[in-house]
């Protein structure tokens, strides 16, 4: 069975025949346990990837995102960086009155995908392949306006605000109209909508601004025969049942923030876990057994002939040994 083969029958619940991997790793990894990273690679192979982008037109980006220093993205939003191998904030905002928001220059580079290429490459992997592209919605706006604005625009829901709001979808969805086209298994999202302990708006606030728009970008994915994966930090589980409701097949979250057993309870069999395993505090201190018991809940609780991907993330502070036992385990489930 090839990895796309098996993370399919992940998705679907059809018992694959064993737990699909997926190493996420950030810069901070290369820089500070290149060799660690080099065998847990060599181990743990991957299941999962992300297409090159394969653009033909080159983007208008100034710096480089994970380096100390001053980035520009391609919306022109400027990201401050303090440390090397994370990405930086935005410290102001690139629209900073309703003046400016017919300035507002959308980086049409990212619709010169290569589609011929992107094809060409997932043709030449057994892995299962995720779109490229990078789309945000709540995390671009934010980008734009930066976050504290944002958060007064969507309690004040201005016209300007909604005029906003239908810019970047509007982008999102010919992206993704494009990417939908090629080869790739899946599209992605990545919205990091939770805080600690709680979602960072109301859950009706999200439902009326925010659901409408994901069930576009799902059914999209849908129409052309692909999985919707998604990507979001922090405590969302008032809103899980929705992304479920709206066709949602994978999910990265922060599950350690909420209750795995009861997420495993409430969702087990309808939405696929895309990991994760805790990285706030397991995986940078966490001894041996406590790394062991937390893959065995989040099996435990979340595994029904499928819905589990092995994810996790190799970032600043976690223990390399940590890591590998995370993939050691998984193997042997």
């Amino acid at each position: 069975m090839t990895s796309r083969e098996l993370v399919k029958k992940t998705l679907k619940f059809e018992k694959p025949d064993r737990i699909p991997r997926h190493l996420w790793t950030l810069p901070w990894a290369y820089d500070n346990f290149l060799h660690e990273l080099a065998d847990l690679q060599k181990k743990f192979p991957d299941d999962i990837c992300v297409a090159p982008s394969y653009l033909k037109q080159t983007l208008p980006t100034k710096g480089e995102p994970y380096a100390e220093g001053i980035y520009v993205d391609e919306w022109g939003c400027v990201f401050e960086n303090k440390h090397r191998g994370i990405i930086g904030e935005v410290k102001e905002p690139l629209i900073s009155s309703w003046n400016d928001l017919d300035k507002i220059r959308i980086p049409e580079e990212l619709f010169s995908v290569d589609i011929k290429q992107v094809n060409s490459f997932c043709k030449s992997t057994d892995l299962f392949v995720l779109a490229g592209g990078g789309m945000r919605l709540f995390e671009r706006l934010q980008f734009i306006r930066r976050t504290d604005n944002l958060f007064m625009d969507i309690a004040e829901e201005s016209t300007y605000f909604y005029e906003l709001v239908n810019i970047v979808h509007q982008f999102n969805l010919k992206q993704l109209e494009i990417w939908m086209k090629t080869d790739v298994d899946a599209a992605m999202i990545s919205d990091d909508w939770g805080s600690q302990r709680s979602l960072l708006i109301a859950p009706d606030t999200w439902r009326k601004i925010f659901k409408p728009l994901y069930k576009e970008y799902f059914d999209i994915a849908h129409h052309n025969g692909k999985f919707m994966f998604m990507h979001s930090d922090g405590y969302i589980k008032d809103i899980l049942p929705d992304l479920i409701e709206i066709g949602l097949d994978a999910i990265n979250s922060q599950i350690f923030c909420m209750d795995v057993a009861e997420l495993g309870r409430k969702f087990k069999g309808k939405i696929t876990f895309w990991g994760e395993i805790d990285r706030q505090n397991i995986l940078p201190q966490g001894k041996t057994d406590e790394v062991i018991k937390a893959v065995e809940l989040v099996k435990s609780s979340m595994y029904q002939n499928g819905g589990v991907i092995a994810q996790c993330e190799f970032g600043p502070g976690a223990k390399p040994e940590n890591v590998y036992t995370v993939f050691e385990i998984w193997n042997k489930n």
